[in-house]
């Protein structure tokens, strides 16, 4: 199969970081932003790439996630403005659930500069990151350790129900246009259910490739969450359920 070769630099760039945006690409290729989209749809006709909210996603599987080095390396500066934002949300002297995922760690590394948080996590990476402060109280969930740093199973479950805490705040891997949250590994999934059932307040930490990700375990409609972070406007269809179910949305 014969590509233009801006089209080869194009697969090149998502296959090495999973996912490229348009603006991105336009920058770094100096054409407009809609040629670049010409090249996305191209592409995704001859499925080599995945269109995505603002920008492309190499094609993935709905039932396997992609690697952690992979996923800590993508979205990095737009996980970060989430991450900031997030922790601005956040007062002093709160309580706090943090599950598992890149950009959660990356809250945590944002909420260095709070004072007196009680943080509960199923996340080894924020655990060892928030426990250097000497006025933080840093909980861990018992289980089965993932090869991420995540803690799942019923031993997690049960730890996560004793709380009633502040705010929660989570990841996922996917959210589809009708509204539903989506995920790889269900163990995770009935954590992150826990997490949410027992916080006044649920933040949700989504970069724009999740918008349209497939992955095969639901674990609820985003009706679940209060807030919504994110880096670019979602898709229509999204809009209007986040809408009509008064979920605020920050575009940071």
């Amino acid at each position: 199969m014969t590509l233009a070769p801006r089209q080869q630099r194009i697969l090149e760039l998502a296959r090495e970081r999973g996912y490229v945006s348009i603006d991105e690409l336009a920058q770094a290729f100096a054409v407009t932003p809609q040629t670049i989209r010409r090249d996305i749809n191209q592409l995704a006709e001859r499925d080599l790439l995945r269109r995505t909210h603002g920008g492309a996603a190499c094609e993935a599987s709905s039932i396997h996630n992609t690697a952690y080095a992979m996923r800590a390396g993508q979205m990095r500066e737009e996980k970060q403005r989430i991450a900031e934002a997030i922790a601005a949300q956040i007062p002093d002297h709160a309580s706090l659930f943090i599950s598992i995922g890149t950009t959660t760690e990356a809250i945590a590394r944002a909420l260095l500069g709070h004072r007196g948080l009680k943080v509960i996590t199923n996340n080894l990476h924020v655990a060892a990151q928030l426990s250097a402060k000497a006025d933080f109280e840093v909980l861990v969930a018992g289980g089965t350790v993932r090869d991420d740093g995540g803690v799942v199973g019923q031993a997690a479950v049960d730890f996560i129900q004793q709380f009633k805490v502040d705010f929660a705040l989570i990841g996922i891997s996917g959210i589809d246009e009708d509204g539903s949250l989506l995920d790889f590994d269900y163990q995770e999934v009935r954590v992150s259910q826990a997490i949410i059932h027992n916080a006044r307040q649920v933040l949700l930490a989504a970069d724009s490739s999740k918008f349209g990700r497939n992955a095969v375990v639901r674990l609820g409609a985003i009706d679940l969450v209060d807030q919504l972070f994110t880096d670019s406007p979602p898709p229509a269809p999204l809009v209007r359920l986040l809408s009509e179910w008064k979920v605020q949305v920050h575009l940071v």
